[in-house]
């Protein structure tokens, strides 16, 4: 994918400015990460962005029409949940599921030592419910974690071009991480915004800015009708 200087500094500006660059460079710093457990360090999700900036960093993604789908396998982002990866959170000693876990649940309680969550509550951002989280074979995909730019779509839209290790990075940002309800997440599947916003519209702002930012940290494009939806919801957001 070819970028003129021009949208490329745009890019590098918006991006830097309203996410940090630690969202999308291979490290972490004090700036841009919360402490886990004891001594652990994951990755904030960062507050969204003013919808004024996120639709002029949409303006600088490329619009095109989805690839195949051709050579797509979970496995192609490497390893689920690895902590062997260049983002916020990567490198800690614990799994980047428990990570999130423990970032966006309260009143959390550990199985053993400070990675494995057994317990806690989720205050649901896509449904608005309270989910009391408790780790076992029938409960514990209650609640799951979502990637907000779903891998599918990614590698329709961009990944594929990626290196293995950027999609490693991708799969296990926590820019593109939520811990979620999880009838809801299976209902997202792998949508794109064309097809699928969360339940609770108080949320649909963050949650395009959060796609916007992704998609602009790791190059990847949207489609019209993405962008469309895209553009109309965040017209109407503060």
């Amino acid at each position: 994918m070819k970028f003129t200087a021009r949208r490329s500094a745009l890019i590098g500006l918006v991006v830097a400015t309203f996410v940090g660059l630690a969202s999308f460079s291979t490290g972490c710093t004090a700036s841009t990460a919360t402490k886990c457990g004891a001594g652990r360090v994951c990755g904030d999700a960062p507050a969204p962005i003013p919808s004024r900036d996120a639709l002029a960093l949409l303006e600088t993604l490329r619009v095109a029409d989805r690839a195949a789908k051709t050579g797509y396998s979970r496995e192609q982002f490497g390893p689920a949940w690895s902590d062997n990866v260049a983002v916020p959170g990567g490198d800690n000693g614990c799994d980047t599921r428990n990570d999130m876990l423990v970032r966006d649940m309260t009143d959390v309680t550990f199985k053993t030592g400070d990675c494995t969550v057994s317990t806690g509550t989720l205050n649901d951002l896509y449904t608005g419910k309270i989910i009391h989280f408790k780790r076992g074979p029938k409960s514990s995909d209650d609640v799951q974690i979502d990637h907000i730019v779903a891998l599918s779509d990614a590698w329709q839209k961009g990944a594929q071009e990626l290196s293995p290790e950027r999609r490693r990075d991708l799969a296990n940002d926590p820019l593109n991480l939520q811990a979620v309800d999880g009838p809801t997440n299976q209902s997202k599947s792998d949508s794109d915004a064309a097809s699928w916003l969360p339940p609770s519209r108080g949320y649909r702002c963050a949650y395009l800015t959060r796609q916007i930012q992704v998609k602009a940290a790791y190059r990847l494009w949207v489609t019209s009708a993405e962008k469309d939806v895209m553009v109309r919801e965040l017209r109407t957001c503060p």
